[in-house]
């Protein structure tokens, strides 16, 4: 059943545009979305969708499955098995994100060898930032950025510059340096922008969010 239902769902030309961004899967996220409301949670089912290992399956199963439903060791090997960026995301966003287990979660991920679990600590950092500092070392976040962004690899470069942008948005005893950072490192200085989209390059990115919280 679950494969049939996947294979109404898959369109050739979102499979082309996700290719190309490392996701290895066509499938319309908004026709997803529509039959995960149908199927509303189901932990068992999401388990084994996620046994597949197939990209839009494990999609699916973050959508249905029950965040708080998982055990630490259950997650750590979830983020280690997620290796496209859709799901990786998805799950860090909508699944861990949501854990009693996240703040442990995150201190181990952060130190992580493997990049791209690490980038799923610092994401989580990143949440903390914006909605729960109280108890982070801003200034010690500042200078591991500083010294590793610049060369660490794109997917944990992408999590550590999100997290530069968001101390310098929501803490200002601290937005001087994390603007100062950003325009000497120049971490996504030249990425493509669309029109109307703010840039990801630090000091822009600060200095529109910091722009917009004042016209509130």
């Amino acid at each position: 059943m679950v494969a049939e239902v996947m294979a109404e769902l898959e369109d050739p030309k979102t499979r082309e545009v996700n290719e190309k961004h490392g996701d290895d899967h066509g499938v319309n996220l908004s026709r997803l979305r529509a039959l995960a409301k149908q199927l509303k949670a189901q932990q068992e089912l999401a388990c084994r969708l996620w046994e597949t290992d197939d990209t839009a399956a494990r999609l699916l199963a973050i959508l249905i499955c029950r965040p708080k439903a998982f055990e630490s060791d259950e997650l750590d090997v979830m983020l280690r098995e997620a290796r496209t960026p859709k799901v990786h995301d998805w799950l860090v966003n909508y699944v861990v994100k949501k854990s009693p287990h996240s703040e442990e979660l995150r201190l181990a991920c952060s130190a992580d060898p493997d990049p791209v679990v690490a980038s799923a600590g610092w994401a989580l950092t990143t949440e903390r930032v914006a909605k729960k500092p109280e108890g982070l070392d801003l200034a010690g976040l500042l200078d591991v950025v500083e010294a590793e962004m610049k060369d660490a690899p794109d997917r944990l470069q992408w999590a550590m510059n999100h997290c530069l942008a968001q101390i310098g948005i929501e803490h200002v005893g601290h937005r001087t340096r994390a603007i100062d950072i950003g325009e000497r490192l120049e971490v996504l200085k030249d990425y493509p922008t669309s029109p109307g989209c703010t840039s990801p390059f630090a000091p822009i990115w600060i200095t529109e969010m910091v722009r917009r919280q004042h016209e509130k």
